[in-house]
C-alpha cells in the first residue's frame, strides 16, 4: 500500500503513451475526446487536459458538473492504470466532489494523485483547475475497486 507520505512502494507500470492507448481502448472511440487527454505522467502524478466544447455547457455558459465528474473519474482511472497496470475491469466505487467555483468554457486541467493503492482498493485525489493551479475549480476523492 502507499499513502501520500510514503511513495516508496509506488512504481510506474505504464508510460504516458501506454496509458493513453489504454484509455483509447477502454472507452468508445466516439466519446473518447470528451474525457480529456493525458498531458503528463510521473510517479504518483498524472495531469489530464480537457478542452470543453459547446455540448459540455449548462445554462449560464459554464462547463457542466457531469463533464467535470467524468474528467475526475477518467483521471483517477488513468493514474491507477499507470501504477497498477491496465486492468479494464477496475470500477469506481465512490466519487466525492466539491465544486469551488464555476468552470469557464476554457481549457480545464485535472491533477490526480494516489492516496492509497492496495491489492483490492485504490483512493485517488483529483484537483481540477483552470489558468493556474491556484485557480481551483473542484476537489475530488475517488475510490476504485480493483479486480
Amino acid at each position: 500500500m502507499v499513502d501520500r507520505y510514503n511513495q516508496s512502494t509506488l512504481s510506474l507500470r505504464l508510460t504516458i503513451d501506454e496509458v493513453s492507448s489504454f484509455l483509447d481502448r477502454a472507452f468508445p472511440a466516439d466519446t473518447r475526446s470528451s474525457y480529456g487527454v493525458v498531458e503528463s505522467l510521473s510517479l504518483n502524478s498524472l495531469r489530464m487536459r480537457l478542452v470543453p466544447n459547446r455540448s459540455m455547457i449548462r445554462p449560464g455558459g459554464i462547463v457542466s458538473g457531469p463533464t467535470l465528474m467524468a474528467l475526475v473519474d477518467v483521471a483517477a482511472y488513468a493514474i491507477i492504470a499507470a501504477h497498477h497496470g491496465p486492468e479494464a475491469m477496475a470500477v469506481t466505487n465512490a466519487l466525492s466532489i466539491s465544486f469551488l467555483r464555476a468552470c469557464q468554457l476554457d481549457t480545464v486541467f485535472a491533477d490526480a494523485t494516489i492516496l492509497k493503492l492496495g491489492r483490492r482498493l485504490a483512493t485517488v485525489d483529483v484537483r481540477i483547475w483552470q489558468g493556474t493551479v491556484d485557480h481551483m475549480i473542484a476537489l475530488s476523492t475517488v475510490g476504485y475497486t480493483l479486480p
